[in-house]
């Protein structure tokens, strides 16, 4: 016990020394060795610094996130996400926004990192999941839209995002090596590296990096508190006996501290701990082709405190040190079999998880002035969830250029209850679903078909799917509690039901690449949150309810080659939703969103140009939203443009720089926090959070 809370240090960075050290002797070996050694030529790196995600389908977008882009290079997985048209992020300031698709938030988003989730912990998703990825870190990035596949997980009603490695195997002894160095504006510094060596048994890779920036200034050059520092670090170990068997342990953990000018507290701890064994065999036979399964290991322990990333505001609710310990651990397999016939290939398996949430806090005592840390008190489990499935994705190529692809799942959803009491101090009270479970059972399917347009190098495909979604920790267990006789969210809240329409198309000719997706659905049992005045001064109150919504909308992109040089290619995506219960607009969409790009190739140099036009939101209904974020007010319309260019200073290195916000351009997100109280902003007039300022960057890649 003492006086007052002494500042934690950072994390000890405990993997990276030894992901540092195998990385220097692999790049030893590669420059010293002789290329004969190694089958595998390094990857020419082109000198294009990217704009937009290419779409492998209408319905699919598959990027590779190491590859250079603007804006910026991103903090984190939600901020690459905002890359691709249709994300949005809920900001938050510098680092750890929550992604959005199509308007859709939280487990609407089926969020995977090798094939296994990692859930954050913080009842308000301070921490959200892609907080704890490092985009770099990973080899490919897949978007599926809307409810159309059911091979990953329950849920996932807007889209399912893949973050996944693919190490490439060797032919014979070698080894590769590619890494980055960034630095910018606002303290901005990161590097990372990625070191595999292996042979034709099997593979070794490390990967490891680390990320910091300080407060950023807005287009006034006002300072935003938003500095954070991170770092991650994961071993794969693969054992690769034939060219169709891969047997893969891996390993990793990552830590990290934020600041925001939006929240009363601040994240001083993102600790992830990772663990996951996959198998995968190919060519089995005729009939049953291939067979995979994976177990994994997440863990989140997050810490959010008043005290280690800025100073306790000596008045209101957060007048004296606070610190808040929370976790979230998850276990979870899955086991996917493959069987082909002449025109129908089946994918079925089954998969099963469980994850379990445990909090803590600090006290401080008003009398002594003495403060108590959370780690002197022990963990309370408030929440256990298990989800069971059964699934199968049927592809039927029906005739030349047609295919009928249709899936089915069934999940056995459950939560257990553990709080036995709500509130604290004088409004503390036993709680009514103490040690109860609810279960439900909820089936999820879709049909689609596609074609490929006869003459032309282009296919159109129609998709309906329909998708259950069980309420999750932050629906069941964040929304505030209410009066003695309260119905609370574990009684009332019923499992989402969206019911959507996906249609779209693509083409791709020599010149001219176009594509476009839209979709128009209704979700039964749409789960709202309503904010209101708490109980006392300055609190907020919460409730998740359900209601019924329409939504619709989409996507459009084209491309086009002037010449052999010059590229044009431009976006667009609109989202919008009523809640028909109400006869209000759906919270928390976000406006119209269009995006031009201009860029120039020669040789090895290129440059380009970004221009990000945003259009004012005036479909707003105020105090609704969601667990994060609400409405308070209509947004105004902003563009931002921005420059870059790019150098291929050989095969295997290359430097980008690049401008965001070229013209200082003051402007905020309409899906944004307001600025906080505890740093000086009014709580009587809430203004969103503006975006930084003019941004100078340059980044150099390398690969061996």
């Amino acid at each position: 016990m003492s006086a007052y809370p002494v500042v934690r240090p950072n994390p000890v960075f405990r993997l990276a020394p030894l992901a540092a050290a195998l990385a220097a002797a692999l790049a030893a070996a590669l420059f010293c060795s002789s290329p004969t050694l190694a089958d595998d030529a390094a990857v020419e790196l082109a000198p294009l610094v990217i704009t937009g995600a290419n779409h492998h389908s209408p319905l699919t977008v598959v990027t590779d996130p190491k590859q250079p882009r603007q804006p910026k290079p991103a903090a984190d997985g939600a901020d690459y996400l905002k890359t691709i048209p249709g994300f949005n992020a809920i900001r938050n300031g510098g680092a750890n926004g929550d992604p959005l698709f199509r308007g859709m938030f939280g487990s609407r988003l089926n969020i995977l990192m090798d094939g296994g989730q990692l859930l954050g912990a913080c009842p308000n998703r301070m921490d959200a999941p892609t907080s704890y990825l490092s985009p770099e870190n990973f080899d490919q990035l897949t978007v599926i839209k809307g409810p159309q596949s059911v091979l990953w997980g329950p849920g996932g009603s807007a889209a399912t995002i893949l973050f996944e490695r693919d190490t490439q195997p060797f032919n014979a002894f070698g080894g590769r090596v590619d890494g980055s160095i960034l630095a910018g504006s606002n303290g901005r510094f990161d590097r990372r590296i990625d070191a595999t060596a292996g042979g034709n048994q099997g593979y070794l890779r490390v990967l490891a990096n680390k990320a910091q920036a300080d407060d950023y200034q807005d287009g006034n050059g006002d300072t935003v508190p938003s500095r954070w520092d991170k770092w991650n670090s994961d071993v794969l170990l693969g054992w690769t006996p034939d060219d169709d068997t891969l047997i893969e342990l891996s390993g990793g953990r990552g830590d990290g501290q934020a600041r925001y000018a939006g929240r009363g507290m601040d994240g001083s701890q993102f600790l992830r701990e990772s663990l996951g064994l996959r198998f995968r065999k190919d060519n089995i036979g005729e009939l049953f082709s291939a067979l995979e399964g994976q177990v994994y290991y997440n863990y989140a322990d997050h810490v959010m405190d008043n005290f280690s990333l800025r100073s306790p505001s000596g008045s209101g609710m957060m007048a004296s040190p606070l610190a808040s310990n929370v976790d979230r651990r998850t276990l979870g397999g899955r086991l996917l079999g493959t069987w082909n016939w002449q025109a129908v290939e089946l994918k079925a398996g089954v998969d099963g998880q469980s994850n379990e949430h445990r909090k803590r806090a600090s006290s401080f005592n008003m009398l002594s002035s003495s403060y108590t840390d959370y780690d002197q008190f022990a963990w309370d489990k408030d929440a256990l969830f298990h989800n069971y499935g059964l699934f199968g994705e049927l592809t039927w190529k029906v005739a030349s250029g047609q295919r009928w692809i249709s899936g089915a799942r069934l999940d056995r959803a459950s939560v257990k209850d553990y709080r036995q009491t709500l509130g604290s101090g004088m409004t503390l009270r036993a709680n009514p679903t103490a040690d109860d479970t609810r279960s439900d059972t909820l089936p999820s399917g879709f049909l689609r078909y596609e074609r490929d347009l006869a003459g032309m190098p282009a296919i159109a495909y129609a998709g309906l799917g329909h998708t259950q979604r069980f309420p999750d920790y932050w629906e069941l267990f964040s929304a505030s509690h209410g009066p003695v006789g309260f119905v609370q969210p574990m009684q009332s809240l019923d499992p989402e039901k969206t019911t959507q329409l996906d249609f779209g198309a693509h083409y791709r000719g020599a010149k001219l690449e176009a594509w476009a997706s839209a979709y128009v659905g209704q979700v039964r049992d749409y789960i709202l949150f309503s904010y209101g005045p708490g109980v006392m001064p300055g609190q907020t109150r919460s409730q998740a309810s359900n209601i019924d919504a329409r939504i619709m909308g989409g996507e459009l992109g084209a491309s086009y080659r002037l010449d052999s040089n010059w590229r044009t290619d431009a976006s667009l995506a609109y989202a919008w939703g009523k809640n028909r219960s109400d006869d209000r607009p759906l919270a928390q969409t976000p406006p119209l969103e269009v995006r031009f790009g201009l860029a120039y190739e020669q040789s090895d140099w290129s440059a380009g140009a970004l221009w990000r036009v945003v259009a004012a939101q005036n479909r707003v209904d105020e105090g609704k939203g969601n667990v994060v974020g609400k409405d308070f007010g209509n947004s105004g319309g902003f563009g931002v443009f921005s420059l870059n260019g790019a150098y291929r200073i050989s095969s295997s290195v290359k430097l980008s720089a690049g401008v965001d916000n070229l013209f200082d351009r003051n402007y905020s997100e309409h899906l944004n926090l307001a600025g906080n109280a505890g740093f000086g902003f009014s709580m009587d007039d809430p203004q969103a959070l503006n975006e930084p300022g003019r941004i100078l960057w340059s980044k150099l890649d390398f690969s061996f």
